[in-house]
């Protein structure tokens, strides 16, 4: 080898130094000093058509590896529900999953990172041990704003607990028709306390700095994750509420009813909005551009990424999958962004390829989506910290979350009936009593008290997850001398054979979601009608209701002395204990119409045949019973 002087060789190092720096400060997206327009500049016109594909396809998680993400550039996954890293998976196990898959991302040749998406639509529901909230039926009676954006700043937590930094939440229907079996995703079925509720947003991602553009997707920090306002647009106004189906609506009622929240949720920066299953006048969404993209991009300015449903796409074509190719365009063309595929990448990835090669699509509408995307990738912070580590995990469940979680149950409940008289009320309940009955399906049971949407796609009776049963706080509540009999469906001659100072009945619908939930006639799943009517013939009762919308029960409220709606409020039961005992009085006010028989339906405030058994509006408040 031959001899290199010194001079020579510190010309050779400081060559190399400056060359590392010039190619550093080329590659501007890497550089968070630089402004936003410029990072996503930059990085796009680095991309091959392959990477921006790849950036537009979202799989579950089921399917991934950290090759394939390697392989195929894939820029976001999700858990589905239920799709989970293993049963009771710890949050560690989340963390190791993600981040395993994370490292196939930065692994690539531009190392652009993944988001990983999950419904975590009443907390971090797919996950065991997670602060389960009221469903969204139970917070829109509470009319709180403030309260959900609590509950959104705790579910941040809880996800980033986990590694995850991409939430489906909130769900912004207007459910019309509660035979909808999704309508236990809907706040209510006015507007206006529909807009109060998109303060999950700011909850879930931050708010916007005083500086910051409205309208702009903003995510604040590693203890926030990025919202998705779904589903666009109508899916709460299908007719006879058949999940999936067509909205037969006028302009000016689409525009006032089903629209107004996505207005709010673009001007609090949501970053994501995720497009419905169903139709608007026989216009699959998943296929509309006038609403996507003349409207929803164009009209109100929004920024950040279009996201379909999963297999959303498919459905464009009856039956679903039947002309793939023709469902990518019609998606693409429309102005979705990012397609959640989640199984059969492949197919998709080639499918594209071949409608842009070929100039069925546009490389301008190519760019558009994988601008949007990288925008929310950059505004979070991912390509700064794309790992997760342990620090959060302390939030998963945490007493302070359980609070939150009780309060929200105490103000989304409804008393509906307080005594056979007006001045005979049964509530609040005495604490000291000889011996007490709680009877019913629901009354020691997480699964059902939490309903769909939790650990399972479409939920799971059983005591699935950590928390309180109603049957368990009762027994928290009550004097320690007052005996609680537990009986799940006394007979008669049980009930009168002891001599019980009142009754409890705790029971309602079982957990589903989507088309599962899809109901006709409404009525409560026996044995709940045989419980009440032998319980409350027998001893003076009070029945707690746990259903994801109103159900018929005008034939049995005559029986009953008291009727409380307690809707579906997950994991801490306590909250109904607390003011069914007087610690709390009753504040809420029904958001949904609580019809008499479902032949009314659909009814809601303001309809002239409006003739309800509740009507919007309708609670009967209590005062705290005040301790001596």
């Amino acid at each position: 080898m031959a001899k290199v002087s010194p001079s020579t060789l510190v010309i050779i190092v400081m060559c190399c130094y400056w060359a590392t720096i010039a190619a550093s400060q080329s590659m501007k997206y890497k550089d968070p000093k630089q402004p936003l327009n410029v990072r996503i500049k930059d990085l796009l016109s680095r991309m091959t058509l392959e990477e921006k594909i790849g950036q537009m396809t979202q799989i579950d998680r089921s399917v991934a590896s950290a090759d394939v993400m390697q392989k195929y550039f894939i820029g976001s996954i999700l858990s589905g529900g239920g799709s989970v890293p293993a049963k009771e998976a710890s949050p560690e196990m989340w963390i190791d999953m993600i981040n395993g898959f994370q490292n196939g991302s930065l692994a690539t040749r531009l190392g652009i990172p993944m988001i990983y998406g999950i419904d975590a639509v009443h907390g971090n529901n797919n996950v065991y041990k997670a602060t389960i909230f009221p469903h969204n039926v139970g917070l829109g009676v509470t009319r709180d704003p403030e309260l959900i954006k609590k509950i959104g700043a705790a579910t941040a937590l809880e996800v980033r607990a986990t590694g995850i930094n991409y939430a489906f939440a909130p769900c912004i229907a207007v459910c019309r028709d509660p035979r909808w079996g999704r309508c236990f995703e809907s706040y209510s079925e006015d507007p206006a306390i529909v807009r109060q509720m998109t303060e999950l947003i700011p909850g879930l991602q931050g708010d916007i700095p005083a500086n910051g553009r409205k309208g702009v997707p903003y995510v604040g920090g590693k203890e926030k994750v990025v919202a998705c306002a779904k589903h666009f647009v109508g899916d709460g106004g299908t007719t006879k509420g058949i999940n999936e189906n067509n909205t037969v609506i006028s302009p000016h009622n689409l525009f006032s009813i089903h629209m107004p929240a996505y207005y709010d949720s673009v001007l609090k920066g949501v970053a994501t909005i995720m497009i419905s299953y169903s139709s608007v006048n026989g216009a699959k969404m998943h296929g509309d551009h006038q609403l996507v993209t003349n409207f929803l991009k164009n009209d109100v300015k929004f920024r950040g990424f279009v996201i379909s449903d999963w297999q959303g796409i498919d459905r464009i074509t009856d039956p679903p999958h039947a002309n793939y190719t023709y469902s990518i365009l019609r998606s693409v063309e429309a102005g979705l962004d990012m397609i959640m595929v989640p199984l059969n990448y492949t197919e998709f990835i080639d499918g594209l390829s071949y409608l842009v090669t070929n100039n069925f699509i546009p490389m301008s509408r190519i760019d558009d989506a994988v601008k949007r995307i990288l925008r929310v990738k950059f505004v979070m912070g991912l390509f700064e910290n794309p790992l997760a580590d342990t620090t959060m995990v302390k939030h998963l469940g945490s007493h302070e979350h359980r609070e939150l979680a009780r309060e929200a149950v105490r103000k989304s409940l409804v008393l509906l009936k307080n005594g056979r008289t007006a001045t005979e009320p049964l509530l609040p309940l005495p604490k000291k009593s000889a011996k007490i009955l709680v009877s019913g399906t629901h009354a020691d049971d997480i699964g059902n008290q939490c309903g769909g949407w939790t650990i399972e796609w479409h939920g799971q009776s059983g005591n699935i997850t950590i928390g309180t049963t109603i049957l368990s706080a009762i027994k928290n509540t009550v004097d320690p001398t007052t005996e609680v009999v537990y009986q799940e469906n006394p007979t008669p001659e049980f009930i009168k054979s002891n001599n019980f100072s009142y009754a409890i009945v705790v029971t309602g619908e079982h957990p589903y979601s989507e088309t599962v939930g899809d109901s006709l006639n409404l009525t409560i799943p026996e044995p709940g009608p045989t419980t009440i009517t032998n319980v409350c013939g027998a001893v003076k009762c009070v029945v707690v209701l746990i259903t994801g919308r109103p159900v018929v029960i005008e034939p049995y409220v005559s029986n009953m002395d008291a009727l409380v709606a307690a809707w579906l409020p997950g994991s801490e039961g306590q909250g109904v204990a607390d003011v069914l005992y007087g610690d709390y009085g009753f504040t809420g006010k029904l958001a949904r119409t609580w019809f008499k028989t479902v032949d009314q339906l659909p009814m809601n405030v303001g309809d002239p045949h409006y003739d309800p058994l509740y009507p919007f509006g309708f609670g009967i408040t209590t005062e705290p019973v005040k301790s001596s």
